[in-house]
């Protein structure tokens, strides 16, 4: 269950993890940052590792909640990559350091929540492909996939990239990077 506290632990966890990894980072580093004991984390968490993996679930989950919101929300499927495409620029300026600690840190989840925050990403990609496949109905899914993975490649490197830029403009650039990418014709031969 979700309290203030318990979120708070979350997002200076985020912050800590981005900037240090996971194991750059005690409970007791954690506790001091959110202004509790170290000890006092674990009336919320049974462990560090436990503090990773409800951190990476719970953005997996956002994302697939807010993609599938945003596709039932749009007139057309056109309208909806365009509101997926825009979402996910929102989510990578917006929490940059969830980004770098998935990347850097996934592997130290434990089993289940790895396996956890892996379907939920899955089912995410496939918001994003099924409603490409109805925009551009001559791509089979396979290229379908690979193209939206592609472009959370290009979304997702947001935290690595963009100094000078402000946000504004940052964000218009990775919406149109991001619509190319996934929409530009691209000829390519069969196997």
């Amino acid at each position: 269950m979700s309290t203030p506290r318990r979120d708070q632990l979350l997002q200076v966890a985020a912050g800590l993890m981005a900037e240090r990894g996971f194991h750059g980072v005690s409970i007791n580093d954690l506790g001091a940052a959110a202004g509790v004991s170290g000890p006092a984390v674990y009336r919320h968490f049974t462990s560090k590792q436990a503090v990773l993996g409800a951190m990476l679930v719970s953005v997996s989950e956002r994302l697939l909640d807010n993609g599938r919101r945003r596709v039932e929300a749009a007139a057309t499927p056109a309208a909806a990559i365009a509101a997926l495409i825009a979402g996910h620029v929102d989510f990578a300026l917006t929490e940059p350091d969830l980004i770098r600690v998935q990347d850097r840190d996934l592997a130290s989840t434990s089993d289940d929540d790895r396996a956890r925050v892996r379907r939920l990403q899955r089912a995410y990609t496939e918001v994003w492909v099924g409603q490409l496949v109805l925009v551009l109905p001559q791509l089979d899914e396979p290229v379908a996939r690979a193209r939206v993975q592609a472009v959370f490649g290009l979304l997702n490197s947001t935290p690595y990239a963009g100094k000078g830029l402000d946000e504004h403009r940052l964000a218009e650039l990775l919406r149109g990077l991001g619509s190319a990418a996934l929409l530009t014709e691209v000829v390519t031969s069969a196997p």
